[in-house]
């Protein structure tokens, strides 16, 4: 069971390792022209949206990118086209990276099945640039079509009913729920819900993105304090990730965080959405109203309630980072568990033999 799971731990590792240099590119060149634009919205003019644009690219394409990279590690060349268009057929449909997480494993193990069909030489040598990416991108897209795309929609509609439903209750259980979903999939179809629902109703109702504001930047901005408060449990790669989060965070970019959820899910998703409630919780509370439909510190100008919107940022980001940092071990002891882990199968082996 263990080396299944280291197996599968490589094969996500080479999905987001392939994928972050997407996700930091894009989200710099969208802080850039949130930055340079000053209102904490989409910016206008022709130079400054080519720079939005530019960032836009980045996040479409670090989705496909993630699931074909998985695919690859798993079944090799033939794997990449059925993973890259079935992620990107997934994430259309609105599954975000979590559905290209699911569909890169999907397609990889697909085609080593396909794989297996015995073919004569003369079509195994076009088998791995024809016939395998042809019939795997046909799967795993049919399976994407026609057998989740649905459902997704169906359930993003009676999330968004449900909520609807919650906007006059209690300030504490719509905070929570609204701050849970920003934070859980980092920009995928819950976030859209709980943040499409605030920002659909920023005019009458600014308290809703005054919190979900607040939780659009704290799984960034968590990350980022994470592996500032404790290097060592951070290689050199995620705390250059971190530094790219803290400043995704301050532009209200919650996709900073998904380099570390890919990795770590288990550690980093309840922490994250820990922080997500903590922070929209105290915005709701101390009634802080957003005008603008973003989150981050960039839309301060235009926040009533500026010094609860901050305590509020601060309180979620340490949260997060706090129980993140207190869930994972530093990297020098989980070496150590796994050589003993390895030591320990070499002794059973040699038992057997």
């Amino acid at each position: 069971m263990k080396n299944d799971l280291a197996t599968l731990k490589r094969h996500l590792l080479t999905g987001t390792s392939h994928m972050l240099p997407f996700i930091v590119a894009g989200g710099v060149l969208l802080a850039l022209s949130v930055m340079l634009n000053g209102k904490g919205a989409q910016p206008e003019g022709a130079f400054l949206t080519g720079i939005w644009d530019m960032g836009i690219a980045g996040f479409t394409l670090f989705v496909p990118v993630l699931g074909g990279y998985i695919a690859y590690s798993i079944a090799d060349r033939p794997a990449l086209a059925p993973g890259m268009i079935g992620a990107y057929l997934a994430n259309a449909n609105g599954t975000g990276f979590l559905g290209a997480i699911i569909v890169g494993f999907l397609a990889g193990y697909i085609v080593n099945q396909l794989k297996r069909i015995p073919l004569s030489n003369k079509f195994k040598a076009v088998s791995t640039y024809f016939i395998l990416p042809i019939g795997g991108t046909f799967i795993v897209s049919a399976i994407v079509i026609w057998g989740i795309g649905q459902p997704i929609a169906a359930l993003m509609e009676a999330l968004n009913g449900w909520l609807s439903g919650m906007g006059d209750g209690s300030k504490v259980a719509l905070g929570t729920v609204l701050g849970g979903m920003t934070a859980f999939d980092m920009g995928g179809p819950i976030n859209k819900v709980a943040t499409l629902f605030a920002q659909t109703q920023v005019f009458e109702h600014p308290e809703l993105m005054g919190g979900v504001g607040v939780a659009i930047c704290v799984p960034p901005l968590g990350m980022f304090l994470a592996t500032l408060f404790s290097k060592s449990r951070y290689s050199d790669e995620e705390r250059e990730a971190g530094r790219a989060a803290g400043l995704m965070g301050m532009i209200g970019i919650t996709e900073g965080a998904i380099p570390f959820a890919a990795n770590d899910p288990l550690r980093v998703i309840p922490s994250i959405v820990a922080g997500g409630i903590v922070g929209n919780v105290i915005a709701f509370q101390m009634g802080v109203l957003n005008h603008a439909p973003w989150g981050g510190w960039i839309v301060l100008p235009v926040v009533d309630g500026r010094m609860g919107y901050i305590i509020a940022t601060i309180a979620g980001a340490a949260t997060t980072a706090l129980i993140v940092n207190i869930l994972k071990k530093p990297i020098d002891q989980r070496s150590e568990e796994k050589e003993e882990e390895l030591d320990n199968s070499d002794e059973l082996v040699l038992e057997f033999d």
